[in-house]
């Protein structure tokens, strides 16, 4: 008869829960880092470029209309988008802000 070693079992420690809790807090600053972190940034952009909407901008809105800022409210933007057509829009669907590039940096 062939004896065989026997397999020791592995007693619980708490070394498993620590390990995952590491994990968890690695994963959690790779998000961070990756994700939340850039959106943030990006959202703080958006938001300093809304408040500074004046008089005259060129913009272009989320549904993909050009015009100029003719006027300026808190929660709205009127852009005038040809001659004797003027849209009141939401100062939120502004897209972004058309500026012309200047002369130093045409040149680059």
């Amino acid at each position: 008869m062939l004896h065989y070693p026997i397999l020791a079992q592995a007693a619980p420690d708490g070394g498993g829960m620590i390990q995952t809790i590491i994990l968890f807090g690695l994963i959690f600053v790779i998000f961070y880092f990756m994700i939340i972190r850039p959106q943030q940034k990006k959202q703080k952009e958006r938001q300093k470029m809304l408040d500074a909407l004046e008089k005259g901008d060129k913009i272009l809105t989320a549904g993909g209309i050009y015009g100029t800022v003719i006027g300026i409210e808190d929660k709205t933007v009127l852009v005038q988008i040809a001659d004797n057509v003027k849209v009141k829009v939401d100062r939120g669907s502004v897209g972004s802000v058309l500026r012309d590039a200047k002369p130093e940096e045409k040149t680059k």
